[in-house]
């Protein structure tokens, strides 16, 4: 039997063990996916027993996109240029490979009609989900992005990287405790944990008078899937924007994950299904 695991923290409210078993099941595949609990500081000791432990792979979560990279012996392209790992490969060597779904996961949630094309699009963050959708815009060819952080010295490195990998792309990094006009935005997108249920589920990252300024035509994309509408999202569709949750992203990032440990495509409905009962 496989065995597949999520390594983050903390992690008492993830769905990637339903999800997953769900997509096992719809393939035929006995294996099994345990939600492990690491703290940063244990990231060297969990690397160690999953690979005692023969796992085949796992899945990464916050705060642990970015660290893990320093066990990963190849990365795939996405994983490299985003400079996030949220999936790996345990070799029979116990060598591993890094890749990012979470791009893809991001793309393949924009409804069609959807037109990012030369547009303006904010993003709110600088941690691993932030990279992942910035590439997934980049893709879109999106041609300005604005990051908003909370520490703009702290993301200085990230922006002169995304300079330098994104020449065609214009960036730009604002403090996001001082957001007050999106007016030039065609998509909103929250990849801060602002929001999530057992951290901060009655906040938003974004006050409601500078939510106003968006055009009546713009996009809201919180990839929190639980709970299914934010904060963010539930402002927004009091102003009648359009709005995203994550919860197709995280399903389809799941999707990838499974085709890249088993070579076998699992059942989106399936897996999205086993989702919705348990949020």
């Amino acid at each position: 039997m496989y065995k597949f695991g999520l390594i983050g923290y903390p992690l008492g409210h993830s769905l990637s063990a339903v999800i997953h078993r769900a997509g096992f099941e719809s393939i035929g595949v006995q294996a099994s996916y345990d939600i492990l609990e690491t703290p940063p500081e244990d990231l060297v000791s969990r690397i160690k027993s999953l690979k005692r432990e023969n796992y085949f792979g796992f899945n990464v979560t916050i705060p642990l996109k970015l660290p893990v990279a320093l066990f990963i012996d190849e990365v795939d392209k996405r994983a490299d240029v985003a400079s996030a790992i949220n999936t790996v490969v345990i070799n029979s060597d116990k060598t591993m490979k890094g890749y990012n779904t979470d791009v893809l996961g991001f793309k393949k949630a924009i409804p069609y009609g959807v037109e990012l094309e030369n547009k303006k699009v904010g993003v709110l963050g600088t941690g691993g989900a932030s990279r992942a959708a910035t590439v997934a815009l980049v893709e879109c060819g999106v041609k300005h992005i604005a990051l908003y952080t909370r520490n703009i010295p702290n993301s200085l490195e990230l922006l002169n990287y995304l300079r330098r990998t994104f020449p065609q792309v214009d960036f730009s990094t604002h403090q996001i405790d001082a957001i007050r006009d999106l007016s030039e935005l065609a998509m909103l997108v929250n990849t801060t944990p602002i929001g999530m249920l057992g951290r901060s589920a009655d906040l938003s990252p974004v006050e409601f008078s500078a939510l106003k300024t968006m055009s009546c035509d713009a996009v809201v994309y919180d990839v929190i899937y639980n709970p299914k509408k934010t904060v963010l999202l539930k402002d927004a569709e009091k102003l009648g924007l359009q709005t995203i949750n994550g919860l197709d992203m995280f399903i389809y990032q799941a999707v990838s994950a499974q085709e890249i440990w088993l070579n076998k495509t699992p059942d989106f409905n399936a897996m999205k299904l086993a989702a919705l009962e348990n949020l």
